[in-house]
């Protein structure tokens, strides 16, 4: 083991995407059922974000993104590079996603790992929870 690690890459887990056949199917039966508030909802990307009450991250509905984790990272081209660097690989490049920047990397084990930033900032929404825009990162 070096003597001294580097910054760790993955910063925490921002969500975890479960899949939906429509948004209102899925809170019918995450919010409605399973008791978890309803932070946001943007249509016109088929995803909504309920609360974990005991998290910094939250539940992500979804109609056409894998399921799985979304890992938080400080910036995504870099923590892409360390990926490769290290022995993984890119699947899919970095996106510009609403809230910032989202890649799809695979560690040399073959496990894929969602990266997203937040450079762009988190959603605000109305009374009802839906997306009316962004409010900017920390500077």
């Amino acid at each position: 083991m070096p003597d001294r690690l580097p910054e760790p890459a993955l910063r925490a887990v921002d969500a975890v995407v479960v899949r939906v056949p429509d948004l209102d199917a899925g809170l019918a039966f995450y919010r409605d059922e399973l008791g978890h508030e309803l932070l946001w909802r943007h249509d016109a990307i088929g995803q909504a974000g309920p609360r974990l009450p005991d998290a910094e991250s939250e539940l992500v509905l979804a109609t056409d993104v894998p399921p799985g984790p979304a890992w938080l990272v400080d910036a995504v081209e870099p923590a892409a590079e360390r990926f490769v660097a290290a022995g993984g690989r890119v699947v899919s490049p970095p996106a510009d996603v609403p809230v910032g920047r989202v890649a799809v990397v695979e560690d040399p084990f073959g496990n894929p790992l969602v990266l997203i930033d937040l450079s762009r900032g988190r959603y605000t929404t109305d009374a009802a929870g839906r997306v009316t825009g962004l409010t900017p990162p920390p500077s």
